[in-house]
């Protein structure tokens, strides 16, 4: 039996599954793992998805995720995914899952899917497992874009892998935020589906796949590796920005807490090299305010300020031993003033500006800075889950 024999055999062998499948998709529902504080939500309800289960094991994540929807305590399940019953999940159409990418980056020193936090994918995909014939139509991930080189590949090609033992075709995407909000951030995404064509096989050159959201380094591994069962829909050209980070910013006056007192502001601009000291003292010379936001890294052992001026500002991070809190520098009029971005500030950069924020500034930016930037689901839930999700339905 053959891959496409195998999905409907699934959905039009019993009819009552069938009925419930059909229903889950005209309903658009879905579950939302790894939920954080909903911004994976945020985007599919904006597109008229409705998450109707939302999983996650943080507390204070579901604790800004419960300050912001009305529903709050209707679905959302706190704990760990490794012990959420499959039985539990309602019928839905479609699973997200922002699984914790700490272990597959360079801070968490590479440990890949066999991680501590990283591990957590295969939670997820033993849920899917054993929803069996209630297995969603549809499912999205979202992690960084390091996923795709951990462990030389290995890591995504065993994830891929997985949900085609599972039934679905995979098609991943790199997505920089940048195109929908002045913040560079850079994730992989992938949308694994139940399709109801046979799924497209990889002959053409790997040129005639590069695009937008598949660069090179992405099309070179579809090319190389054939053992992976691909489904690679077109989609339409990205959006361009018309944001700059000055639109992001709120208007706080000089005296409020905030703004740094000036030791700590001449700390900071002792640790900038030359070449951004330079670019800082041409900014205070202005006769406009001028912007910039800073990151500490280190750099030869030693801590330093690196700033970036180009009307973006970096990708928001999880605020660990103080190296992920963004910093703005604002100059002119021969003054230098700095402060951490705000919680209003990060939710803006995320798409998310009207998001209820009543809670401590360090746990905002650890919300906001581990959350999916929300207008690039808007724009994979338009041009991808729904139009994919229409013709599931006109296959019933």
């Amino acid at each position: 039996m053959g891959f496409v024999d195998l999905f409907l055999t699934d959905v039009k062998s019993v009819s009552p599954k069938r009925e419930c499948l059909r229903n889950a998709l005209e309903q658009r529902h879905v579950a939302e793992f790894f939920a954080g504080i909903g911004l994976m939500r945020e985007g599919l309800e904006r597109q008229g998805w409705k998450v109707v289960y939302a999983n996650d094991i943080d507390p204070e994540k579901k604790q800004m995720y419960q300050g912001h929807f009305k529903d709050k305590h209707s679905h959302f399940v706190q704990g760990d995914i490794h012990k959420i019953k499959a039985d539990s999940i309602p019928d839905i159409a479609l699973a997200t899952a922002s699984f914790p990418c700490n272990d597959l980056s360079l801070a968490g020193m590479r440990q890949g899917l066999e991680g501590k936090q990283s591990s957590a994918y295969w939670g997820f995909v033993k849920i899917l497992e054993k929803m069996k014939d209630r297995r969603p139509p549809l499912v999205l991930l979202e992690n960084v874009a390091g996923f795709l080189t951990s462990h030389g590949g290995a890591d995504f090609a065993e994830a891929l892998l997985a949900l085609n033992r599972l039934g679905y075709a995979v098609d991943p995407m790199i997505i920089d935020a940048e195109r929908f909000v002045p913040q560079s951030r850079v994730r992989l995404f992938i949308i694994a589906s139940k399709t109801l064509s046979p799924a497209e096989e990889v002959l053409e050159s790997p040129s005639f796949f590069e695009d937008q959201v598949r660069p090179k380094a992405l099309v070179d591994f579809i090319f190389a590796h054939p053992e992976i069962i691909w489904s690679i829909r077109p989609v339409p050209p990205l959006p361009e920005r018309t944001l700059a980070l000055t639109d992001m910013l709120e208007d706080l006056p000089n005296q409020s807490p905030f703004w740094w007192n000036q030791e700590r502001t001449d700390y900071l601009l002792q640790q900038m090299s030359e070449r951004h000291s330079q670019q800082l003292d041409k900014m205070k010379k202005s006769r406009k305010w001028c912007y910039g936001t800073v990151f500490r890294r280190v750099r030869k052992g030693r801590s330093m300020a690196e700033m970036r001026t180009d009307g973006i500002a970096g990708c928001l991070r999880t605020p660990r031993g103080g190296s992920g809190r963004q910093i703005l520098v604002k100059a002119g009029y021969g003054i230098v003033k700095a402060r951490l971005l705000t919680p209003r500030e990060c939710a803006r950069l995320m798409g998310a500006e009207n998001f209820n924020i009543d809670v401590p500034l360090n746990q905002a930016l650890f919300g906001f800075g581990d959350a999916v930037c929300v207008p690039v689901v808007e724009w994979l839930t338009q041009n991808y889950l729904e139009p994919l999700a229409l013709e599931l339905l006109n296959s019933l």
